[in-house]
């Protein structure tokens, strides 16, 4: 009888390591792809509110010590960005524009942060890849193309209008 017993357990030792493995390795993928998703989402999130706060600088003309207008809006972007934006070639797909507002043709030059005028500031073409990517293999990276934009306020007076 005990050896009977004995191969019984061995045989159901090895069931529940097969059956484990099968519900575990779905399981993983699902909590896998989750997380990714839900990063995804938290980076878009933090972006979309990185380059809001880039825009009401904008608006108010202030600029930082020893930097023009559209430098200082550069640098506030990425302040807010939790690390999305630290190095260097991620800054620079920090984007700064500005607009006529009866045309929206992309005014440009000396006088383009004028009052009344659009500004945008946008990332764009910013990569992240997935975490899934090295399980699963090469799946196209995640891709962030984020705007904000408002109109330019007047200026205070006795203010001249900064330099870009």
């Amino acid at each position: 009888m005990n050896m009977r017993h004995s191969r019984r357990r061995l045989r159901q030792a090895g069931n529940n390591i097969l059956e484990s493995a099968l519900v575990l390795v779905p399981t993983l993928a699902m909590i896998v792809g989750i997380v990714d998703v839900a990063f995804g989402v938290f980076a878009h999130t933090t972006l979309q509110h990185a380059v809001r706060e880039g825009t009401r600088y904008a608006v108010t003309y202030s600029v930082k010590s020893g930097m023009g207008h559209d430098a200082s809006i550069k640098s506030v972007v990425p302040a807010n960005a939790m690390g999305f934006l630290a190095s260097e070639t991620a800054l620079s797909k920090v984007f700064v524009r500005y607009y006529d507002p009866a045309t929206f043709t992309e005014q440009t030059g000396t006088g383009s942060n004028a009052p009344g005028n659009i500004v945008e500031i946008s990332v764009e073409g910013l990569t992240r890849n997935w975490i899934a990517s090295a399980l699963l293999g090469k799946l196209a990276p995640m891709n962030f193309y984020i705007r904000s934009s408002d109109r330019m306020e007047g200026l205070p007076s006795g203010v001249s209008l900064p330099t870009r």
